[in-house]
């Protein structure tokens, strides 16, 4: 067995003395079934993290030439200029 030490929040190790001491068990083993515990429910997974990747859209291409929606955004500008005299 390999002997450790770990750091706690004063009042995490108030909590979990109180809780070992409760069960009757000592604190080093209630930290061994907590750490059998959430390894158990959390097993190994590949061993690189999965990077992110963004979604793909699919919209079947470029229905409007940057151009074209260029014009739209002049055209629009110049409406709403018009419009707000």
């Amino acid at each position: 067995m390999t002997r450790t030490q770990i750091q706690l929040p004063d009042e995490l190790y108030q909590r979990a003395k109180a809780f070992a001491a409760q069960k009757e068990i000592s604190l080093a083993e209630m930290t061994r079934r907590g750490l059998e515990l959430f390894l158990s429910r959390f097993p190994e997974g590949p061993s690189s993290p999965r990077r992110w990747k963004r979604p793909a859209v699919r919209s079947g291409g470029v229905k409007v030439s940057l151009e074209k929606l260029k014009g739209l955004g002049h055209d629009d500008e110049a409406f709403r200029s018009r419009r707000s005299r």
